[in-house]
C-alpha cells in the first residue's frame, strides 16, 4: 500500500467519478483505475461501489475514507514540520480573490510583492473567480486562502473565517433621477430594471435570497462582474445597480446618488482557510500577512463606507 494510492482513492470519492478524479490528479484514467485495483486487492476487499451513476464507497471503503485522509494529513505534516524546523520554506501557496477585490482598500498586490520579496523561492498562485467558485476550490483543497464574500449558513465547519469587512448594500441610480425615494421597498426595487452581480457572487445571493423569502422575483437587465461597472451602467440610467454602500462624494462623483434599500441587505467580506488540513509553513506566513494588511477593514470610524471588494 502506498500512500499515492490512498490519494487516489480519497480523490475519487470526492469527485464520485474516475474521470473527474483522473483530470484532478493529472492522470491518465486507465492508470488510475488501474492503482485503484491494485491497492483493493492487496486490502483484499472492494473500496468503491462502480455499478450507478456515480462511484461511491463501499462499506469498507467508507470504514477505510477517514483513515486514508488522516494518513494523508500525517505525511504531509510531516514534510511541514522538517519545513519549518530548517526554516526552508519552497513550494507554492495558492490564494483566490472574488472579483475586484484587488480594488478594495487593502493593495493586495503590495502584500503579495512584499511576501515575494521576502521569499522569492515561493511560487504564488492567484485567482480570481467569484465566492461560490473559490470557495467550491478551497474545499477541493485547489486553494489555500480565499477573500470571499458568502453566508455563514453556507460554510463548512471545517473552514475558518475572519471578517474583513461589513457593508450595507444600497441601489445606486443616476444622480439626476428625480423619481427615486431616498428608500426603496424590495418589493418596489423588483419593479426596475436592475444591475447586478452575477450568480455565484456574495451580494448577488444575498438579493435573490432577500427577494425568494418574500414571493419577489427581481428584474435582471444587466450584469458584470464589478461594482464599478455597476455604477457607470446606473449613472447612465440603464437601470437601478445593486452595489456595496458609496459615501456620499464618492457616489456623486460616479454620477449616481444611494438609495436606502428596505429592509436592509447586508454583504461581508472574509477571509477564509481550511482546517481540515494543515497549511503548509508558505501559506500560514501570507494568511498572518493578510490578516494584519486585512485588520481594520471592518471598522465603521476607520473609513468612508464603500469601494469595497464584498463581491
Amino acid at each position: 500500500m502506498e500512500l499515492r494510492q490512498l490519494r487516489y482513492f480519497v480523490t475519487v470519492v470526492e469527485e464520485a467519478n474516475f474521470t473527474r478524479a483522473a483530470a484532478r490528479l493529472h492522470l491518465a484514467q486507465p492508470g488510475l483505475s488501474a492503482q485503484i485495483r491494485q491497492l483493493e486487492r492487496e486490502l483484499g476487499q472492494p473500496l468503491l461501489d462502480r455499478s450507478g451513476r456515480t462511484v461511491t464507497p463501499t462499506a469498507v471503503g467508507a470504514a477505510v475514507l477517514p483513515h486514508a485522509r488522516a494518513a494523508l494529513a500525517a505525511a504531509q505534516q510531516v514534510s511541514h514540520t522538517v519545513d519549518e524546523f530548517t526554516g526552508l520554506l519552497r513550494g507554492q501557496v495558492r490564494i483566490g480573490l472574488i472579483s475586484g477585490a484587488a480594488d478594495s482598500e487593502v493593495d493586495i498586490a503590495r502584500v503579495l510583492a512584499d511576501f515575494h520579496h521576502d521569499h522569492p523561492q515561493i511560487g504564488i498562485a492567484l485567482t480570481e473567480n467569484t465566492s461560490e467558485a473559490m470557495y467550491a476550490a478551497l474545499r477541493r483543497d485547489d486553494l489555500d486562502i480565499v477573500l470571499i464574500s458568502i453566508a455563514d449558513a453556507e460554510l463548512d465547519p471545517a473552514v475558518a473565517t475572519a471578517t474583513v469587512l461589513e457593508t450595507t448594500i444600497v441601489a445606486a441610480v443616476a444622480a439626476d433621477s428625480a423619481d427615486f425615494p431616498e428608500r426603496i421597498g424590495l418589493a418596489e426595487l423588483c419593479t426596475h430594471p436592475l444591475i447586478c452581480l452575477p450568480p455565484g457572487t456574495g451580494i448577488r445571493r444575498v438579493l435573490d435570497t432577500a427577494c425568494a423569502a418574500r414571493g419577489l422575483t427581481p428584474n435582471v437587465a444587466y450584469e458584470a462582474v464589478a461594482p464599478p461597472l455597476l455604477i457607470r451602467l446606473a449613472a447612465h440610467r440603464l437601470g437601478v445597480a445593486i452595489v456595496p454602500a458609496l459615501a456620499p462624494a464618492d457616489a456623486a462623483a460616479l454620477g449616481v446618488r444611494t438609495l436606502t434599500i428596505d429592509p436592509p441587505l447586508y454583504g461581508r467580506l472574509l477571509l477564509a482557510w481550511n482546517t481540515d488540513r494543515p497549511l503548509n509553513p508558505a501559506a500560514k506566513i501570507l494568511l498572518d500577512r493578510l490578516h494584519i494588511a486585512l485588520d481594520g477593514l471592518g471598522d465603521p470610524a476607520a473609513k468612508s463606507p464603500g469601494r469595497n471588494g464584498s463581491r
